[in-house]
């Protein structure tokens, strides 16, 4: 069949030639008794089918155009390395006298390539990266939640942490003004041991009983009230009302739940307005009144289920569509707490998350 063809192989020296004879039976022999072997154990294991081998169907082309047969083309291609036309023919002219070369070439059906066309494969390659990106994909979506997982985590652990140290800074403030307190009793009971032997002194001196008539005693006992009223209202220590206070936060998270962000943080500042005018100026009237029909009002404040409720807590009451907080009910303690909290909530971006 080469010669027909008209391929001319190289010759060699004689040993050479001795010795590539040699090697390619010997290579030619091994594959096809492998191939054969292999064949034979998994048909005999029943481990897979055997079935014709496939080969590129260009090349295969190419071969029968050349009168080559179809068994002696596949084996050609397959043993070859299913890569070139000349590779084929080399096999084929080097293994002539094999005398299985025209009967069809079987193998197990799990070592047979799919040979795809060139739209095939692209369309393969599109599949593979579609695959690659949705995982990819689901992989940053699936990281995304744990970092917002985590960010809200440590958002409250941040905010658990700062409660706890105001907690505990309030508790270290009434601890130190109880004993504060305490050494001060101390010190005006030693003063007041050392006033009452002065006074038995003085009145030794004049002649005078040492003991107070009542009319004395009354007297001593009225400076004494006032003496420690005084005292009082100079050192009175602010308590904040925690239940008010808890109630306002509690109102500010609701209206941020309900109003979302930019409506809440609208009628927040807002509602701070009204308490800094009021806390700046309570006799003034025009701070302590806000009309509910005002379309600002309405449009800013009202317009977040809850404000008005806020509001209520601060003292306003509400008359015929006025919110009215009454001179004698301003609470300047209450005030100043609920204008913390908001400051809290419009400055903290962790409000409400807990």
């Amino acid at each position: 069949d080469a010669e027909l063809l008209g391929i001319k192989r190289k010759k060699k020296p004689a040993a050479a030639a001795a010795d590539a004879a040699a090697e390619a039976a010997g290579e030619g022999g091994a594959a096809a008794a492998a191939g054969k072997e292999g064949a034979a154990a998994a048909a005999a294991a029943g481990d897979d089918e055997l079935v014709p081998v496939e080969v590129a169907p260009e090349l295969l082309q190419e071969l029968l155009a050349m009168g080559f047969g179809e068994a002696r083309c596949a084996r050609g291609l397959h043993f070859s390395g299913n890569s070139s036309v000349e590779g084929a023919v080399n096999w084929l002219a080097e293994h002539e006298g094999d005398a299985d070369l025209d009967e069809p070439l079987l193998v197990p059906k799990a070592t047979v390539k799919q040979h795809l066309s060139a739209e095939e494969a692209r369309a393969q390659a599109a599949e593979l990266l579609r695959k690659a990106k949705v995982k990819r994909e689901k992989e940053e979506a699936d990281l995304a939640r744990i970092r917002e997982r985590e960010r809200i985590r440590a958002g409250k652990e941040l905010q658990e942490a700062k409660r706890k140290e105001e907690d505990g800074a309030m508790r270290r403030m009434v601890e130190e003004r109880i004993r504060e307190k305490a050494e001060e009793a101390r010190a005006r009971d030693a003063l007041r041991a050392k006033l009452e032997q002065d006074r038995r002194e003085r009145r030794r001196k004049l002649g005078l009983p040492e003991e107070l008539s009542e009319e004395e005693k009354a007297r001593e006992a009225e400076k004494a009230r006032k003496k420690a009223e005084e005292e009082a209202a100079r050192h009175y220590v602010y308590v904040k009302p925690v239940s008010v206070i808890e109630k306002l936060r509690a109102q500010l998270v609701s209206m941020k739940k309900a109003g979302g962000e930019e409506p809440f943080k609208t009628a927040a500042g807002t509602m701070l307005k009204y308490i800094g005018n009021v806390a700046r100026s309570p006799d003034e009237e025009k701070f302590r009144s806000i009309n509910m029909g005002n379309a600002a009002f309405q449009s800013r404040v009202a317009a977040v289920p809850g404000s008005v409720e806020f509001l209520k807590l601060v003292g306003f009451q509400e008359a015929d569509g006025v919110l009215q907080l009454p001179r004698d009910q301003v609470n300047m303690e209450v005030l100043n707490s609920a204008g913390g909290e908001i400051n809290n909530a419009l400055s903290n971006p962790f409000f409400g998350m807990l």
